[in-house]
């Protein structure tokens, strides 16, 4: 080994550092460089070479460009040679089989071929599937295992309906404008154009490494100019039919940093970043009229295949609800009516009577109006905490109810009593009037409100049930009206149902003028507008003098982002686009008036909406999308993604497509048919244990555990599984917490992808993930169980290919044979068949997979293994492992793919059950039983018993009597009296 004094007697490499001493060849940086370490053959060179010979040979032309990934010498090429081969053998042992090698080649292959291109112009006689991945956000993190579930489960069911004759629509694009590139961007000066680029490399690169046949022609990103023409040409689209507005609305404000913050970087009133108080504040802000469309909305989940789920939470996110708005009129202090009446609105008319105070908003437009002097002091103060919470927070049902007196008063108006008018934050401004009549008998939140405040409790309903009569609880059901009754305001429904006292209610409240019939929703027009730089600019501009807001001409379309270096909030509640005062000053194309530009942009839900429309015509500059091509791919057949998108995302998409329906851009009222839910991957199980203060191990069911105790994490391999429970090996009445979480970098849980394939190959990762169990469900991610399905891929590699040779490689070709196979084979097979296809076609890929294994066990058994039968199972395994499958079938002779070879089909003919088990009593008394065909005579079916080891000694040298045979059902055999006890 060479020491620095070598070093320095060789002057080309003298401005370099010595490497280390070590004793195997490593490769070691050194100035963004690395060298090559000597192994034994260097050794032997270094005997018969001068030292200088050494230096040039060894060190100076030995260096490694890690950019190039070469080796510039000689010497160290045929030792990195003589290394390399000599590690694919020992991985070649190793590996159940050659994924290191297969995979990147098949990939190779699908890109330079353009397997899975969907032309522009198809054969629209076929029947089309359209497969749609929720487009991913690329973030730098890079995928985690979890993140292929449902694209894996996607590329499966498009593998399989190209192999059934279908056109096959199954894009990838990037949902890429947003907070977090901007957040980096304000972090660190790099532009949100070049993070999202180099985000959005990586995710691709991962996502071609797993093998997904996507279209990638057809690849989109949210960012591109040609792609956000069309969001700002739809929101043109939205604003020449009354459904774009601008109006005062409360924002998240945070003073400490200068800005409005999205909900969801907001966290228990604080800015997430940073940790500052965020108040409510109106600034004037774009909306979009959803609410217009709230009644299509509602009416048209009914007719989609979604989980019922997730159409329960669309309806309960739009609230329809049908009641009454009243009008109760303001008193002062001194009980004299004022020039002000409160609207409330109420879903129980018929509780009227029992209303024994108002709640208004803090945000109320009327508050203001409606303080006493005593009074203004706590109510401002009050106002002011509640513009800190979120809607959320202010919601909560287990939150405790807080409230302050306005010092004004509100006459009922069916019975003309004084009732206190309250602030309250669990009413938001937002819905309804902002205003609400209390009925603390029928209202758990009005109840718990009213005995911390001492306001009176007015029952009007009895329920027909005697012990919730008596209990004294809150009664929220319908039920039997008292109580209610003024012949002065002529109203009485005393006796009614619930429901009858509810028209009457109305009825008179609309020949009176005290209130109407109305028709209620939970859901608000959607906030169109974030002060950030990194979104679609909104196509608006304003004129200086009027400050008229003016649409940009669709001819000027797209609007694009002007370049900025400065990313940061203003600090004035201005967007980072006003510092681009170029590009805001400008004038109107048609009077020519000087005009500035909107300077907020659109949410990053704004570009997620209609990616599915661009899908099916992405290269079209003229329109959104030609009509001939959505006629034929809409609606989108099969929509995957996560339940957290289960509401605002699909509601917004929905919403946009029947405006475009409406104005004759699509075809169909909705745009995805059947939407799923993959269900999440959690994180390896983690175990837990508790130590006490003085370092003690503590059982985790122990009742002497405290909050001072800390927990520690113990290895898998210190635990066991004891009953139902885990414990620690070494001392098993320790019991430990075993839990799952989600992925995530702070509880160090999240796998790599990458890591997976390189150990198992992306075949072994794409069919764990669906054999870990059904698509919807949660489950729990154990890199140790996917070496089942790695076995289970070598077996099916060995069946085909032959045993590995004894330097770890595989011969070339196949053992299968060119034999017809036997009925027994064909069984198997097309049982395989059945099975793989209807568990594909319901999403049931864990059991597929369990089928395909079954066949393979099976197969080993079998002395041949026909072509015929080899080939059909390949086609099944295909969607599910496709490299390995593409692979197999090159070495079975085939030159092309078999992305478009026909899904084989199951031949009923070899799915019926054609043996039986057949009971064989002796002397009526049942001794065993055989398998015999259907069709078995009864000499077959008694020569069958004979020859079984069990009955045999029962009939073999007996005289027989006579033989009773039912066909299908039993075999009696009577023997002979006299020798009854023979072989007995």
């Amino acid at each position: 080994m060479m020491n620095s004094q070598h070093l320095q007697a060789c002057p080309s490499v003298q401005a370099l550092p010595p490497p280390p001493i070590h004793s195997r060849s490593v490769l070691l940086r050194a100035q963004g460089l690395q060298y090559l370490k000597f192994s034994k053959a260097t050794t032997t060179i270094r005997k018969t070479t001068s030292l200088p010979q050494l230096c040039r040979r060894s060190f100076n032309l030995s260096v490694y460009d890690s950019s190039r990934g070469v080796i510039r010498s000689s010497v160290a090429k045929e030792t990195n040679e003589v290394a390399e081969k000599k590690q694919k053998q020992q991985m070649g042992v190793r590996r159940a089989y050659p994924f290191h090698e297969i995979e990147p080649k098949w990939q190779r292959f699908w890109e330079e071929n353009s397997t899975f291109r969907t032309p522009d112009e198809i054969d629209t006689s076929k029947p089309k599937f359209y497969v749609l991945d929720m487009f991913p956000y690329p973030s730098g993190a890079g995928l985690h295992v979890g993140h292929p579930l449902g694209y894996t489960a996607t590329d499966i069911l498009a593998r399989f309906k190209r192999m059934q004759g279908c056109n096959v629509l199954h894009p990838m694009g990037w949902d890429a404008f947003g907070l977090p590139a901007e957040q980096y961007a304000i972090e660190t000066g790099t532009h949100p154009k070049i993070t999202t680029e180099k985000n959005i490399n990586r995710f691709r690169s991962q996502l071609k490494s797993l093998g997904f046949s996507y279209d990638w022609d057809r690849e989109i990103s949210t960012t591109e100019p040609e792609y956000y023409k069309w969001t700002q040409w739809i929101f043109l689209q939205l604003l020449k039919r009354g459904l774009a507005y601008q109006a005062e609305v409360p924002v998240n404000w945070c003073p400490a940093l200068g800005t409005v913050l999205a909900n969801e970087e907001v966290v228990d009133g604080v800015s997430e970043r940073g940790g500052h108080p965020v108040i409510r504040k109106p600034m004037r802000q774009w909306m979009l009229k959803i609410t217009a469309y709230a009644d299509r909305l509602l009416e048209d989940l009914d007719d989609l295949d979604w989980p019922e789920s997730v159409k329960d939470m669309q309806r309960n996110w739009i609230g329809r609800s049908e009641g009454a708005e009243m009008e109760f009129s303001v008193l002062s202090t001194d009980g004299k009516e004022r020039d002000i009446s409160i609207n409330i609105y109420t879903t129980r008319p018929d509780t009227i009577f029992g209303a024994t105070y108002l709640v208004i908003a803090p945000e109320h437009p009327l508050l203001p109006l409606l303080l006493s002097t005593p009074q203004r002091e706590s109510v401002e103060e009050y106002m002011d905490l509640a513009s800190k919470k979120s809607d959320l927070e202010r919601t909560e049902l287990q939150k405790e109810k807080t409230g302050v007196f306005s010092g004004f008063y509100a006459r009922n108006p069916v019975n003309g009593e004084a009732i206190p008018i309250w602030v309250a934050d669990y009413v938001l401004g937002s819905y309804g009037t902002g205003a609400i009549m209390a009925v603390p008998a029928h209202d758990s939140r009005d109840y718990e409100f009213a005995s911390k405040y001492d306001i009176p409790i007015r029952w009007v309903v009895m329920p027909d049930d005697k012990e919730l009569k008596d209990s004294g609880k809150v009664f929220s059901g319908e039920g039997l009206v008292v109580n209610s009754s003024n012949p002065t305001f002529g109203l009485d429904v005393n006796g009614m149902s619930s429901k009858e006292a509810t028209l009457k209610v109305i009825d008179w409240a609309e020949k009176t003028g005290n209130g109407k019939k109305k028709v209620n929703y939970k859901l608000r027009d959607w906030l169109f507008a974030r002060q950030r730089y990194w979104g679609e600019p909104i196509p608006v501009i304003f004129l200086d003098d009027t400050d008229e807001s003016v649409p940009l001409l669709e001819t000027e379309l797209p609007l694009t982002l002007p370049e900025l270096d400065d990313f940061t909030p203003t600090g004035t509640g201005e967007p980072p686009l006003s510092k681009a005062l170029s590009w805001v000053k400008t004038k109107d194309p048609l009077s020519g008036k000087p005009a500035r530009r909107e300077t907020s942009t659109m949410p990053q839900w704004a570009g997620s909406c209609w990616y599915y429309l661009r899908f099916m015509d992405t290269k079209n500059s003229k329109e959104l999308v030609a009509s001939a091509k959505e006629k034929y791919w809409s609606p989108v057949d099969v929509y995957v993604g996560g339940a957290e998108h289960a509401v605002l995302h699909l509601l917004y998409s929905r919403f946009w497509h029947k405006v475009l329906y409406d104005i004759g851009i699509v075809s169909t009222k909705e745009p995805f048919k059947c939407v799923i839910n993959q269900g999440i991957i959690l994180g390896e199980v983690q175990y837990m244990a508790y130590r006490d203060l003085e370092g003690n191990l503590i059982p985790a069911d122990s009742a002497e555990i405290s909050s001072e105790f800390h927990q520690e994490r113990i290895l898998e391999e210190k635990v066991m599984k004891s009953g139902d429970s885990f414990v620690l090996k070494d001392n098993p009445n320790i019991r430990l917490i075993a839990r799952a979480h989600k992925m995530s970098k702070s509880r160090g849980n999240v796998v790599n992808p990458d890591d997976i394939v390189s150990e198992y190959g992306a075949d072994s990762l794409r069919l764990y993930e669906m054999f870990l169990g059904p698509l919807r469900d949660m489950k729990t991610w154990n890199t140790s169980g996917i070496e089942g399905v790695n076995r289970f891929l070598g077996r099916t590699w060995r069946l085909i290919v032959g045993s590995p040779l004894t330097d770890g490689t595989f011969p070339d070709g196949t053992v299968v044979t060119d034999e017809e196979p036997t009925l027994e084979q064909l069984r198997s097979l097309h049982k395989c068949i059945a099975k793989v296809t209807e568990e594909i076609e319901g999403t049931r890929f864990n059991t597929g997979i369990s089928a395909m294994m079954e066949f393979i066990n099976t197969a080993y058994k079998w002395d041949k293994h026909p072509r015929s039968i080899i080939e059909a199972f390949i086609l099944l395994l295909s969607p599910y492992a496709p490299h390995i499958a593409e692979e197999l079938w090159l070495r079975l002779g085939h030159s092309k793919s078999l992305a478009y070879e026909s899904f084989p089909k199951a031949d009923p003919a070899y799915l019926k059950e054609s043996t039986i088990v057949l009971p064989v009593q002796i002397n009526g008394k049942t001794r065993g039983t055989i398998q015999v065909e259907k069709t078995c005579s009864e000499e077959e079916a008694f020569w069958l018993a004979s020859q079984d080891e069990k009955l045999s000694k029962y009939l073999n040298g007996v005289p027989i009597k006579k033989r009773i045979y039912v066909p299908g059902k039993i075999l009696n055999v009577i023997l002979d009296r006299q020798n009854a006890k023979v072989g007995v």
